[in-house]
């Protein structure tokens, strides 16, 4: 399953910003290009940010 920008905001409570820069820096999953203008993330991926974000908690 692939999100949006919109859901991957909303499941990891980060700005779009912050998840643009953070990418940029090689600290979160790489989007995959759907098209030209869309790309998505793998819901897997996101999941798996999240659990290593809890696991620092």
């Amino acid at each position: 399953m692939l999100w949006n920008i919109h859901q991957v905001v909303a499941a990891v409570t980060l700005s779009k910003s912050t998840v643009y820069r953070l990418i940029k820096d090689g600290k979160f999953p790489q989007p995959v290009r759907i098209s030209y203008k869309r790309v998505g993330w793998l819901k897997a991926d996101i999941d798996s940010f999240v659990a290593s974000l809890q696991h620092l908690a």
